[in-house]
């Protein structure tokens, strides 16, 4: 919506030669009108553009000009300047255009004149001889051939000069390139000359082509001939070069084809010889000589993969394909290319390569569809949908359609819609809907998985190619299934791609078919429906992408739809209360009142909508229900409700009155959100908003100065647009007001990211206007000193994002502005930031470097700050010598750079002697941070003072040295975690002696010489260390202060010290080398760094690199790194070019060497030794041949697989490590794939070293791997299929791991099964199964493919008897995606068959459970399935329920091995639950089989009925119980859901299971039982499950029996939940018999429960929820005696309360909300004030503690609780948002209000007030923040003070302000006088106190102690705020205090 202004286009002006200026003044005339006095004017003009207008008169002129005339010496002259002038300017200069435009019409009289003259000139060019004018010419020649006349006939003139030319060109180039191995930047260069002189080749082949159709040049002994086979010659070996750029080879792949078809004499000779090329064979004599002699060794030797294919690329690209011209050999010849190209497509897997694959399938089939219509019945045949062409086609499409690439499955999608046309082609007139090819694709790709991508796009051809309505005659509910995987947002536009396909075509269908309106409401009903719906009741993520790529689409197709859909969603948010509470949505989804957000949002922006005015909006949707949106709870409902408001198709549509106050009402209360996302997207659309205003401001400013009314928006503008503007500049105002008011002291993070963010956008789009443009608001109106100041303490927030924010935002300003003319403040600030860059704190040096660049840019710092400076650089503003004076921001930053570099000098000097030291009082990497922050003041390629910064930069580089060398010891420690141990115990600090005496920095303390002790008071006996000998911190050796204070060094403090140096140095160099200009040669005038200082940094970076050991070290150091062979990649010094080159194989040599010297650190994953390879690999350009990452990756792999002969497995674990790194780094993209393989093959393969550091890495490899090939995780479920492939996918990406991972299994495999007693384990099979688990079958897949996953099966299955559980368990899961679902059953016999029987003699347990686990996960995998409504699968159920009746005996006590048994009655469970689930007339058969009596006995025999006799040690015991449970729990369900077994007993009563003494069995059930009685969800629940318990008569005793004598936690939880879930009428009376207690004792045992539980989180959260349902039960059972339970209700209160305090964990918090949720009718709304004032409003207090939780969860239930209120008969007229789901910023603010109300219905206004006022003083509050001013800091280095960063005090402050002034007014005559009087007193006393308290901060304490100054702000303004509303009370006028305060705006 913003105007962008044009680039100014840039055109060099042309010149020409003395001589040629003389001869144009000679024929100039005097009147200046002839051509030569034009041309004179023209090439003394300095401006292009200028010269351009001269140019385009040139024909004009001419054309005047009589024929007679036209042999004057003048214009031959003249013609010969400009073709010198035609040859001079360069190719991308505008003027060559206009050139070959204007003479393209010269007149015919001089048309041979000038061929002559540019023949000529066009000669001169061709006899260049330097290599590197070779460009121009070959430019030229492409300029001269390309819609030019002139030049074309020029060319052919001298076409055999020409082509000679070009031969030499293509010889020279190659030869020179061999020269600059090394140089990349060189290299690129003649690499790209190369390039563009094939392309002249190929263009002047093409298109000069009247002397090649004649016959003489055919000659062998004619030039032109033996300069094209010189060139067919040349070309070939190009193509063969595998050194060339891929399209230089591609290219010339290219122009063989074409000379070879511009040299035969037929076209069937052409197909021949073409042929020849790509079998690379010669079959017979007809071949001719020089094809031999030019390029023969294509076809006699074998070429590479890459030449064959871009030779099949020419050949289809070059060779006319269309009306069969070349016969039966073209047909020949296009199935030979696609032979080869599918031979092609498994051996090539370089990224570049594929795509060039898949673009060069997709000219094949282009070129079979042109041949296809003038084709033989043979080809038909072989390129229909049944032919093994076209099968190899789809299985290319299928193994490619999700290939990583965009490009790929992009051409992907062409070869299936080209493939589908092709087999139409093929047709003899038949219905594509009948035909079998068309209808089996349909059923295979439905039958697909919706999670494969390429399922979206072949379907989406077939819509195209057979209709909609035969997809849908299939399956009608695809709508709804593709709207249901749109909450995948990877998903998410590949299903809107085919739901725009399908809806399309389905109105388009509909509307042929019918000639009345009734197919409006079929498409409705199919495509407008479902959407609506899940709008409605979807998933939040869902709606969102839905909303994002669907709906769009959906009303472009349909803009009529927006009335249909606002119907419906008016409909549903407009019905009654008792429904309201849905259409307003869930936690979950937006509602109603969100899809009519998302739907009107949508309209609007995309111009379906237009908000004209108040009425056509009250048509749509009122201001009230917009809003609700803008406070609804859910955000996204929030944003769209914005949406609504900003965004609009016309961006100079004028912003109506009723928008504007909507969106101040929408930043008063959303400012606050703690989500990025949606903070991103408010001031994204806030954005728009103020755009449209300035835009249609200017509209608005035409209208007032034409004061025209024609063209006017509405009658509102129309009349008085002056008016409309004024409004603007008020609302603008009025926005800015709010934006800095929210700024106030305590504002939270989100509210100041918010806030400056949107200023800072307005500063964009209003800036001041220059000269008299017209501007409708200045945000530097709205600016003064105290927002400058409030901008400013936004520097000290913790968050670097808002001190970024705050400082932009300042620089936006104008200078004037933000200009600071007091000295003595600049030194403050000066001041303190040169303190806070010496903090502790590392945020506080980020603080001082904002603060430095901002005075920095102060004229007056200069003079202001001469006191600091021993050398201060003097107040002139000019340099010596009377040159141009230096900008004051250039002086300002060398004064600050000097200034902090001497001091980091002298810090240093102090470290060197005691660096304990430094780190207390004085760490120095804030002021190398302060440093880096001054450069990025300053534009660095353009210095004044050029010197003083060389000399600057030099002292900084050495003096980074210094530093580094410090604190290099400690980062490069074995152990900097440890290096200075603070221990207690001597006996430990002996230990660690060997620590300390690995490293000796420079220390002259000796404190790293020997252990020191710390204190620890009343647990250390002080002789005792003494006697030990280990000396102790006493305050005598602790590090004195600054002022003396003592200072303690923790480890923590010291280590920290350390590696953030080393971190700011490494981003200081890094910067240096990256802006800082080079002095490439002494005596360059700019530069500042020079070319062996560059190396030394490289040497640096280096050493550092390898030796670190610390993570945050060396990971910052690469940053800087990175930065650094960024510019040495770029750079033109070719010693430092081929520095990364070098660097390189020094370490992979000292990486293989293994030297026991070397000091790379072999722990800690390599260290900083990856980092520095990938640091090296990433500067190689990514276009080039990445020859460095060639040779790594060789290198890295030889070494990572494991070999006999390696001395040392250091080396190996580097190179592991390495890799792993490598696949992880984005950065190298596709060019990493090619070694994937290579890099699986050394992660198995030494995951079988006996050496633990190879197996751990090579773990650490393996896992990225997976990650690098299958994705990253995309759900929780690790056995998604999101996050696997297709077995032909895997294998056709990777083809050497097929048979690596075949013969691995088997070698596996073959080992379990060995007959031997001795079990060797196989650590790799785990890996091997992990990846076999992540592969799954395709219906596409076939039978025929040579990568079948068949073969694996066996193995599979063989490795499921492994002695190792785990790997039996995933062999199990990795067979289920080898067998196709239809093989299921047979698979599943097949296992049974093999298990033993109970005579057997041997059986291996082992091998039973493995093939049980197998049978298990394969049947579980068949009844998932969507086959199951297939009326095969009872019969196969039946089947396998027969099979496994045989073998029974497993799940019985014959079988001794508990494991088994359990594995057995697991596929039972799974049997008895699909048998529950089958239809009902298929049940009885399977009861005749005895089944469910199999069960029954089962269970009856099993310990669970007589009796366990085993210990908890016996191996199985607890999972075969847990199993059996589930057994028993399964065949409950099932004899319930049975009418006639309903009387039948269940073998094991439910209540038997409850009384288990094995927790595990109790824990089951209670789940059971829990999942029956909870009220959620009840849709899923059958009436059979609900009415379950009515058949369980004791289960309410037992509970209650279990409540107070469980002692398993997770049991007691489970418990209290059930009662708490449960109707208390069914066992509140039965607590007197069962635990001999009354319910009130009962209630005061589970307050009990509740308060003794802090610990135990879930059981306090029950025992509440519990404790809360009793109190309501007890209050609505005796409304009259409630004294009864006073007491108990005081209690509860109290529990209520402490449950909520910030402290406590989420969990309980929340459990807290949902009880004031439920108890809201009852105590917090009731007109009876059942509980007392006091109780009541300490509830309230409750609801508005969490309303401010920092967890969204808690804050959105606790605004349920406002909701609740408000949703009450006596309430819901209070306000417009009752029955409305609102944000907890809302909820704040109307709870208060609501609160205020209900004092007046109580008539408690005036005790109400007292409690109100209180806690508006917040006397409590006020004393603890006092007690932590006066206690000692602690020094936590990373301590950012407030855990709550959402809560923000003086927001609530302003909501009780704003709702007790009212309150106030109406009752100040009833108030107490004495208890005012006493309230008033404290507050006074309050005041002076914090008075006093600001007096003794220190100087700026904002910056310097700004946690005591905000809340000694936050405090005085609450006490100002109290102090009003008593004098309000007391009727009294306004004191002084009253003017203080600043509150947040609150409406």
């Amino acid at each position: 919506m913003v105007l962008k202004k044009k680039k100014d286009i840039q055109v060099a002006a042309l010149n020409v030669g003395h001589q040629e200026l003389e001869t144009l003044r000679s024929f100039a005339d005097a009147e200046g009108e002839n051509l030569a006095a034009l041309l004179l004017r023209c090439v003394q003009l300095t401006d292009g553009l200028v010269q351009i207008h001269c140019i385009k008169q040139i024909v004009p002129l001419l054309e005047k000009i009589d024929r007679n005339q036209a042999c004057d010496p003048m214009f031959q002259s003249c013609l010969d300047i400009l073709g010198r002038i035609y040859f001079s300017v360069d190719s991308k200069n505008p003027l060559k255009k206009v050139l070959t435009s204007s003479l393209n019409g010269l007149p015919e009289p001089f048309f041979a004149d000038a061929v002559h003259s540019f023949t000529c000139c066009l000669q001169e060019e061709l006899k260049t001889t330097n290599l590197y004018s070779y460009r121009r010419v070959t430019d030229n020649l492409a300029s001269c051939m390309e819609n030019f006349n002139l030049g074309r006939t020029s060319v052919i003139n001298l076409f055999k000069d020409v082509l000679q030319f070009l031969q030499k060109v293509l010889v020279e180039i190659p030869e020179e390139n061999r020269k600059f191995t090394g140089n990349h930047i060189a290299q690129t260069e003649l690499m790209h000359d190369l390039l563009i002189a094939i392309r002249v080749s190929v263009m002047l082949v093409q298109k000069v082509q009247e002397i090649i159709q004649g016959g003489l040049w055919k000659s062998p002994s004619s030039p032109v001939w033996q300069s094209m086979c010189g060139l067919l010659s040349i070309f070939s070996k190009f193509l063969r070069n595998d050194d060339l750029l891929q399209n230089i080879q591609s290219t010339s792949g290219l122009a063989i084809i074409l000379l070879i078809k511009t040299m035969c004499d037929s076209t069937e000779m052409i197909a021949d010889l073409v042929n020849h090329l790509i079998l690379h064979s010669v079959g017979n004599s007809r071949v001719p000589d020089w094809f031999i002699s030019s390029c023969g060794s294509l076809c006699k030797e074998d070429i590479p993969g890459p030449a064959l294919l871009f030779l099949c690329q020419g050949a289809l690209a070059m060779l006319n394909w269309k009306n069969g011209d070349m016969g039966q050999s073209g047909e020949k010849l296009l199935l030979d290319i696609a032979g080869v190209l599918f031979r092609l497509s498994l051996q090539l897997k370089e990224s570049s390569l594929e795509m060039f694959l898949s673009r060069i399938l997709v000219i094949w089939t282009n070129s079979a569809l042109d041949i296809l219509e003038s084709s033989s019945l043979s080809l038909k045949s072989s390129l229909n949908g049944n032919s093994e062409t076209v099968g190899r086609l789809l299985e290319y499409v299928y193994t490619h359609w999700e290939h990583p690439l965009d490009a790929v499955r992009h051409q992907t999608k062409t070869i299936f819609r080209n493939l589908l046309q092709m087999h139409r082609c093929t047709m003899e007139r038949s219905d594509c809907v009948s035909d079998p090819f068309f209808l089996g694709l349909i059923e295979s790709l439905l039958r697909l998985e919706w999670h494969v991508k390429g399922k979206y796009t072949c379907l989406s051809c077939l819509v195209d190619c057979v209709g909609i309505e035969n997809i849908l005659a299939v399956n009608k509910m695809i709508p709804s299934q593709i709207l249901e995987v749109m909450g995948d947002q990877s998903l998410a536009p590949y299903a809107s791609d085919l739901l725009e396909t399908m809806f399309k075509n389905h109105r388009n269908y509909l509307k042929s078919q019918s000639l009345y309106t009734s197919w409006f409401d079929e498409w409705h009903e199919t495509w407008v429906s479902p959407l609506l719906l899940i709008l409605r009741e979807g998933n939040l993520e869902q709606t969102a992408y839905i909303i994002d790529y669907y709906l769009p689409k959906l009303l472009k197709c349909s803009p009529e739809s927006l009335s249909y859909m606002v119907k419906i969603l008016q409909t549903s948010t407009n019905i009654s209360t008792v429904f309201l509470l849905l259409s307003l949505g869930s936690c979950n989804s937006r509602g109603s009142l969100g899809a009519l957000m998302a739907c009107l949002r949508t309209a609007r922006a995309h111009g379906h909508l237009q908000y004209a005015s108040h009425v056509t909006w009250g048509s749509l949707v009122s201001s009230a229900k917009i809003k609700q949106g803008l406070v609804h709870q859910h955000c996204q409902v929030r944003i769209d409700a914005l949406g609504l408001l900003c965004e609009s198709h016309r961006s100079t549509e004028i912003v109506s009155m009723e928008e504007m106050q909507l969106v101040q009402f929408f930043i008063l209360y959303n400012l606050n959100n703690q989500s990025p996302g949606v903070r991103q997207q408010i001031c994204s659309l806030l954005k728009k908003l103020f755009c449209r205003i300035q835009e249609s401001s200017q509209v608005l400013y035409k209208l007032e100065q034409s004061k025209s009314q024609q063209e006017s928006v509405d009658d509102s503008t129309e009349k008085d647009p002056s008016g409309m503007l004024q409004k603007y500049q008020d609302f603008m105002s009025s926005i800015c007001n709010s934006l800095f008011e929210a700024l106030f002291p305590g504002s939270s993070h989100a509210t100041k990211f918010s806030a400056l963010t949107i200023l800072g956008s307005i500063a964009e789009i209003f800036p001041d206007p220059e000269g008299k443009a017209q501007t409708v608001f200045q945000l530097s109106q709205e600016i003064n000193f105290s927002r400058v100041e409030t901008i400013m303490e936004c520097f000290s927030s913790t968050f670097e994002e808002v001190k970024i924010l705050a400082f932009d935002l300042l620089m936006k300003f104008p200078k004037t502005t933000v200009h600071f003319q007091d000295s003595l403040k600049l030194q403050a600030l000066f001041r303190a930031a040169v303190d806070l860059s010496t903090s502790t704190k590392p945020y506080d040096c980020v603080t001082a470097s904002y603060l430095l660049r901002f005075l920095i840019g102060q004229e007056g710092l200069l003079s202001a700050l001469a006191v600091f400076f021993n050398n201060p650089l003097g107040p002139s503003p000019c340099q010596a010598g009377g040159e141009e004076p230096v900008a004051f921001v250039e002086r300002n930053a060398l004064m600050v750079i000097r200034y902090l570099l001497e001091n980091l000098e002298r810090e240093i000097s102090q470290a060197e002697s005691s660096l304990l030291q430094a780190a207390a009082l004085f760490p120095m990497y804030g002021r190398v941070h302060c440093i880096i922050g001054a450069f990025q003041q300053l534009s660095l390629n353009n210095l004044a003072m050029v010197t003083e910064w060389r000399n600057v930069v030099a002292k900084l580089i050495l003096t980074s040295y210094r530093l580094s060398a410090v604190v290099a010891p400690v980062v490069q420690s074995s152990s900097p975690e440890g290096l200075i141990p603070m221990d207690t115990d001597s006996e430990t600090a002996s230990r660690l002696q060997m620590i300390l005496n690995e490293i000796q920095p420079r220390d002259t303390n000796d404190y790293f010489n020997q252990v020191k002790m710390t204190k620890k008071l009343k647990s250390l006996d002080l002789e005792d260390v003494a006697a030990a000998g280990a000396p102790m911190i006493t305050t005598s050796m602790e590090m004195k202060g600054k002022e003396g204070q003592s200072c303690d060094v923790t480890a923590q403090a010291v280590l920290v010290c350390c590696w953030r140096s080393m971190k700011e140095v490494a981003l200081l160099l890094g910067m240096l080398c990256q802006l800082v200009p080079l002095q490439a040669v002494p005596e360059a005038p700019d530069g500042l760094v020079t070319v062996e200082q560059v190396k030394n940094i490289g040497n640096y970076f280096k050493q550092h690199l390898l030796q670190s050991r610390h993570r945050g070290a060396f990971e910052l150091a690469y940053t800087g790194f990175v930065k650094l062979t960024q510019v040495l990649s770029r750079c033109p010094n070719e010693c430092l070019q081929r520095l990364p080159e070098q660097w390189l194989r020094d370490v992979l040599e000292e990486i293989k060497s293994s030297n026991p010297s070397s000091k790379l650190c072999a722990t800690r994953r390599s260290a900083g030794i990856p980092f520095y390879i990938q640091a090296l690999l990433a500067s190689e350009p990514k276009k080039g041949r990445m020859d460095l990452l060639k040779i790594t990756m060789k290198e890295l792999i030889s070494l990572a697989v494991p070999s006999s002969d390696s001395q040392s497995s250091v080396p190996q674990v580097h190179a592991l490590n390495i890799l792993r790194a490598l696949f992880r780094d984005t950065r190298l993209g596709e060019n990493i794939i090619p070694y994937v393989a290579d890099g699986i093959q050394a992660a198995i393969l030494g995951f079988t070293s006996p050496v633990w550091a190879v197996r751990n890495s090579s773990t650490l490899l393996f896992s990225s791997l997976i990650t690098r090939i299958f994705g990253v995780k995309r759900g929780k479920d690790e056995h998604s299929k999101k996050n696997r492939m297709t077995g032909r996918e895997f294998f056709s990406r990777f083809p050497a791991l097929y048979p690596f991972l075949l013969k691995q299994l088997e070698v596996v495999a073959n080992t379990v099964e060995s007959d031997s007693n001795e079990w060797k384990l196989y650590p790799n099979l785990y890996l091997l199964l992990l990846i076999l688990g992540r592969l799954y079958p395709s219906p596409m897949d076939g039978t025929s493919s040579a990568l079948s996953m068949a073969p694996f099966i066996p193995f599979i299955r063989r490795c499921g008897h492994s002695a190792v559980y785990r790997s039996r368990e995933m062999a199990a899961r990795a067979l289920v995606p080898f067998v196709m679902i239809d093989q299921i059953p047979n698979t599943i016999r097949s296992l049974l068959c093999e298990l033993p029987n109970y005579t057997d003699l041997c059986i291996r347990q082992n091998h039973v459970h493995g093939m049980l686990l197998q049978v298990f996960h394969l049947l579980q995998t068949y009844s998932d399935s969507k086959h199951r409504a297939n009326s095969d699968f009872q019969q196969e159920l039946t089947d396998i329920t027969v099979c496994i009746g045989a073998k029974l005996w497993l799940a019985k006590r014959q079988n001794p091995c508990l494991v088994t048994r359990a594995a057995c009655i697991d596929i039972l469970i799974l049997l008895t639950q699909c048998l529950d689930q089958a239809p009902k007339g298929s049940q009885p058969g399977l009861k005749i089989l005895g089944f469910c009596k199999e069960v029954d006995t089962i269970i009856s025999e099993s310990e669970l009925k007589t009796g366990i006799p085993y210990s908890c040690a016996v191996p199985g015991l607890i999972q075969y119980l847990q199993s059996l449970t589930r057994l028993v729990i399964a065949a409950m369900f099932a004899t319930t859901a049975d009418s006639s077994e309903k009387t039948k007993d269940n073998p094991i009563p439910l209540v038997q299971l409850l009384q288990s003494n094995f927790a595990e069995v109790r824990l089951l059930t209670l789940e059971t039982l829990l999942h029956l009685v909870t009220p959620e969800d009840p849709k899923q629940k059958t009436g059979e499950e609900r009415d379950l318990l009515s058949f369980l008569p004791d289960v309410g005793e037992t509970l209650l029996k279990m409540a107070v004598q469980e002692k398993h936690q997770e049991c007691f939880s489970k418990v209290l939940k059930i009662l708490h879930c449960m109707d208390i009428n069914k066992w509140l009376p039965l607590i007197e018999c069962c635990i001999h207690q009354t319910p009130k004792d009962f209630l005061t045992w589970t307050m009990g429960v509740a308060n003794a539980s802090n610990e135990r989180n879930k059981i306090q959260c029950e025992a509440l929820k519990l404790a809360s349902k009793l109190v309501t039960y007890h209050v609505q059972l005796h409304k009259e005696g409630l004294p009864l339970i006073e007491m108990e209700l005081r209690q509860w209160v109290q529990l209520v309360a402490y449950c909520c305090r910030g402290e406590l964990q989420a969990e309980t918090r929340l459990a807290a909300a949902e009880v004031l949720v439920s108890v809201t009718p009852f105590f917090l709304t009731d007109q009876r004030l059942i509980l007392g004032l006091p109780d009541t409003l300490t509830l309230w207090k409750c609801v508005f503690i969490l309303l401010q939780s920092e967890e969204q969860t808690v804050r959105d239930t606790a605004a349920e609780v406002v909701q609740a209120a408000l949703s009450q008969e006596n309430t819901c007229q209070t306000t417009g948002f009752a029955f409305s789901l609102v944000d907890a910023s809302m909820a704040l603010d109307l709870a208060v209000g609501l609160l205020c109300k209900l004092l007046q219905d109580w008539d408690q206004v005036a005790t109400g007030l007292q409690f109100l006022l209180e806690w508006l003083l917040g006397e409590d509050d006020i004393r603890n923040g006092t007690e932590r001013m006066l206690q000692v800091e602690d020094d936590f280095v990373f301590d950012k003070g407030e855990v709550n960063i959402w809560a923000e005090t003086l927001t609530q402050v302003g909501h009780l302000v704003k709702h007790l002034s009212s309150l106030c007014k109406k009752s100040w005559l009833s108030q107490d006088p004495t208890a005012l009087h006493q309230l008033r007193r404290k507050a006074c006393q309050q005041f002076q106190h914090l008075s006093q308290l600001f007096q003794e901060l220190p100087p700026n304490p904002e910056f310097s102690k700004t946690t005591d100054y905000t809340r000694l702000r936050i405090q005085k303004e609450r006490t100002s705020a109290c102090l009003k509303m008593l004098d309000i009370l007391e009727g009294k006028g306004e004191k002084p205090w009253a003017t203080d305060i600043s509150l947040p705006v609150v409406i």
